[in-house]
């Protein structure tokens, strides 16, 4: 048998990859960025850990309200910007290439756990424009501010998994299309972006519910599939269908 016999072959014997291998990496992340969000916007005041643009909106209305807390919201702009000029210096000049997503994921982690913690260690919060409020929620953005920076740089094949906005209207794009032409091309769009829409409202429903009931010990549980992904991410094939 020829070389290119042997690879056709190969390839014919390779089973297509199940839904799980399909959308681990995306559904994961959309649960923890969702559960994230929501335990910040709970327990602090409604500062929005994983994106940017809520926070602002809430800072426009603490103004017109005379609301406490509006520094908070804005000084989150400068610290999610910073971080991710800091994470995008350290993507550049890394030297091992290959482990550079891990690591990320890595400081994801570490930036959870200490959200966590800080959580947990000054706890209750009573003053929306307490200090004890900044940096936890400072923590918790630094955090996602890391994903938001690997999301437009190195998981090229995924959309993000914190900015639901733009995966709801791709979400009605791709039901139209699916709707018009049912290719299993279009079922593909569809799949993928209706699984990041509603694993990220399943997220933010488990992680309302577990904060009421463990308070932030439950970002403790989100930190685990963040380091599962860690692990992942060390291995070639994981980053061949996510990079």
């Amino acid at each position: 048998m020829s070389k290119s016999n042997q690879n056709n072959t190969q390839a014919n014997n390779e089973s297509p990859p199940s839904f799980w291998q399909r959308y681990r990496a995306p559904v994961l992340l959309t649960v923890v960025g969702g559960a994230i969000d929501t335990i910040g916007f709970i327990a602090l005041f409604g500062f929005f850990t994983a994106h940017v643009t809520g926070n602002l909106v809430m800072a426009g209305s603490g103004l017109v309200k005379g609301e406490d807390g509006l520094w908070i919201k804005l000084a989150a702009l400068p610290l999610f910007v910073l971080t991710v000029m800091v994470t995008k210096t350290f993507i550049d000049k890394s030297q091992k290439r290959e482990l550079i997503l891990s690591h990320l994921f890595l400081a994801e982690a570490a930036f959870l756990m200490a959200f966590m913690i800080a959580g947990l260690y000054f706890q209750p919060f009573t003053d929306a424009g307490s200090i004890t409020v900044a940096l936890t929620g400072g923590l918790g953005l630094i955090a996602l501010a890391i994903r938001n920076t690997a999301s437009k740089t190195l998981i090229k094949h995924m959309s993000p998994t914190v900015l639901m906005t733009g995966n709801t209207t791709q979400l009605g794009i791709n039901l139209t299309d699916y709707v018009n032409n049912r290719t299993p091309k279009n079922a593909k769009k569809l799949g993928h972006s209706a699984a990041l829409v509603f694993s990220f409202l399943i997220g933010a429903l488990v992680g309302a519910l577990l904060y009421l009931k463990l308070s932030f010990w439950a970002v403790g549980l989100f930190v685990l599939p963040v380091l599962y992904l860690a692990l992942l991410a060390r291995d070639e094939s994981f980053l061949s269908e996510i990079g």
